[in-house]
C-alpha cells in the first residue's frame, strides 16, 4: 500500500494516479499511520502550510525516519520539503535530498506553464509533459544527488537513493512514469530479497 500524504494539496491527484498503476493507497495524516504503508507522497500544494502541519500532527521525525528503508516521492511543495536547505525559513526541512532550493522560483500562480522534458529513467530517454506551477527551482545539489532531467539549466527531476524529487506536477497531466518508477522498482527490489 502506498500512502500520500493528505494535510493540504492535490493529493487526491496523486492517488488517482496509484490507482492508474493498480497501488492500493491510503492518506496518511498521523504519525502511526506510517507503519501500515510501504512507500509515500508528499505532493505539491503550499509548502508553509504543510510544513506547518506536518509539525502540528508531529510527521517530521517519523518522516524522517520512514525515509531511511521507505521509499518517498516528493512534487513541486514535497520536494521543498524533503530538501536539505530552503531559502525559506517558513519551511521545516526533512533534509531528505542532499540539495539546496528556492520556493516559487519559476514565478507566481500566473506564470504557470506547461512544457516537455526529456527524462532519464531506468536508461530510457522519456519525453513528458511538466505542469509547472509557482515552481521550486533547485540552485545546488550534492554529488550524491543524481539529476535525471533539467529545464532551462536546472534540474527538475532529481532522485538520491530510493527517494525522487520532482519541481513540477506529474499528475495533473496524467503522467505515470514517476510512480511507477518509484514504488514499482522499490517493491521489485523487496521482492528479490
Amino acid at each position: 500500500m502506498i500512502g500520500v500524504l493528505a494535510l493540504q494539496g492535490d493529493y487526491s491527484k496523486h492517488i488517482e494516479i496509484l490507482h492508474m498503476l493498480n497501488f492500493k493507497t491510503m492518506e496518511i495524516r498521523y504519525p502511526h499511520e506510517l507503519s501500515l504503508i510501504k512507500g509515500l507522497v508528499i505532493p505539491g500544494g503550499e509548502s508553509t502550510t504543510i510544513s506547518d502541519l506536518m509539525c502540528r500532527y508531529g510527521l517530521h521525525e517519523s518522516i524522517k525516519k520512514f525515509s531511511k528503508q521507505k521509499p518517498i516521492l516528493g512534487t513541486c511543495a514535497g520536494l521543498i520539503i524533503m530538501s536539505k536547505d530552503i531559502a525559506d525559513s517558513r519551511v521545516k526541512s526533512l533534509g531528505i535530498l542532499n540539495l539546496s532550493i528556492d520556493r516559487n522560483a519559476y514565478g507566481r500562480q500566473l506564470d504557470s506553464f506547461i512544457d516537455n522534458l526529456k527524462v532519464s529513467l531506468n536508461g530510457k530517454i522519456e519525453n513528458i509533459p511538466a505542469t509547472f506551477i509557482r515552481a521550486p527551482k533547485i540552485t545546488k545539489v550534492d554529488e550524491s544527488v543524481e539529476i535525471l532531467s533539467n529545464y532551462n539549466n536546472a534540474p527538475v527531476v532529481v532522485k538520491q537513493g530510493h527517494h525522487l524529487g520532482l519541481a513540477f506536477h506529474p499528475e495533473l497531466v496524467k503522467t505515470t512514469i514517476f510512480h511507477e518508477y518509484v514504488f514499482r522498482q522499490q517493491f521489485e527490489i523487496a521482492n528479490a530479497t
